[in-house]
């Protein structure tokens, strides 16, 4: 057991939680989370954490302020109980995708929840695939940006793909899936999207050669799956072979799941960032790969002082 160290979860991801420490070789934090009948929560430290190095784990996935307002209590919790050091341990990162001004008198949601993490006292962030990049200049105080990169290449690369094409499903997730394919010695391609309203959206074209290749659609994150799936109905269009779909974060809201079932994708490859319990039975085409070593590894070495970029050379 790392000497110092402890880490606890509210109930976003409590399976994610349990892996980790499984990997810190470290038991969860003891913590009491309840609910009065009126909506409130309160939450209870059960162990001494003075002067204690402390991962608070907490995704702020569906329900997504219910989770929020948790991870803000743990943090204040364990401010107030006199925590050496508060590390906010996010997974998934919501409202990540309201990260600008892209119309008049709307919020920048995600600079307020950064605003928010940081006034309840958290000393830094640790973090996993953030929708855009610059949300880690929103917080005042450091951030650990991990990339589930490792953990789907790993499996990617154990599976037989003929004349394998990374595909980006939109031009603004280029520059991962370029990345990916540079990994991985194959080609790339690109859907041209048009989007005409939140969460909905109509693929115009392929730039790129896909004629009886492997696809696979890379993005970070799949919510109601319109755009993955179009994509999937255009690669098929063009003559792809095969086409399948990776993504570190599994939303898959309100219709995701019987688009996906219903879709030309024979495999959605994603991480367990969010709980996707309720989803696999529903799912008959999801692989959830485990991120807790890569997490658990992260904090073993923000503990240690030592670096956390090596993880991805």
């Amino acid at each position: 057991m790392p000497e110092g160290i402890k880490l606890l979860t509210g109930n976003a991801n409590m399976a994610l939680a349990k892996e980790v420490a499984e990997y810190l070789g470290i038991p969860v934090c003891d913590t009491t989370i309840t609910t009065f009948s009126d909506g409130e929560i309160m939450v209870q430290i059960n162990e001494n954490v003075r002067g204690s190095d402390m991962f608070a784990l907490q995704s702020t996935c569906p329900p997504v302020n219910d989770n929020i307002i948790e991870l803000l209590l743990l943090i204040d919790a364990l401010k107030r109980a006199s925590a050496g050091r508060i590390t906010a341990v996010i997974p998934y990162y919501g409202y990540a995708r309201q990260d600008r001004k892209v119309q008049p008198r709307v919020p920048i949601s995600s600079k307020l929840v950064a605003d928010l993490i940081t006034v309840a006292g958290a000393n830094r962030v640790l973090t996993v695939d953030l929708h855009a990049g610059q949300i880690q200049g929103f917080f005042n105080i450091p951030v650990d940006h991990l990339y589930a990169s490792p953990v789907l290449l790993d499996y990617i690369k154990k599976r037989n793909f003929e004349d394998l094409v990374i595909v980006s499903p939109d031009a603004g997730g280029v520059e991962r899936a370029r990345a990916f394919a540079k990994r991985l010695n194959c080609a790339l391609a690109i859907i041209d999207k048009r989007r005409e309203a939140a969460n909905v959206s109509q693929v115009m074209n392929v730039i790129g050669d896909v004629k009886g290749r492997d696809t696979i659609i890379l993005d970070d994150m799949i919510d109601t799956a319109g755009t993955t799936t179009q994509a999937a109905s255009a690669l098929k269009e063009k003559g792809a072979k095969r086409v399948f779909a990776a993504c570190t974060h599994a939303v898959l809201s309100g219709p995701a799941v019987d688009r996906i079932n219903n879709s030309v994708i024979e495999e959605l490859i994603v991480t367990n960032t969010i709980p996707l319990d309720s989803k696999k039975g529903k799912c008959r085409k999801l692989t959830v790969l485990s991120i807790a070593p890569l997490l658990g590894e992260a904090i073993k070495r923000i503990h240690e002082e030592s670096s956390i970029s090596s993880l991805f050379v």
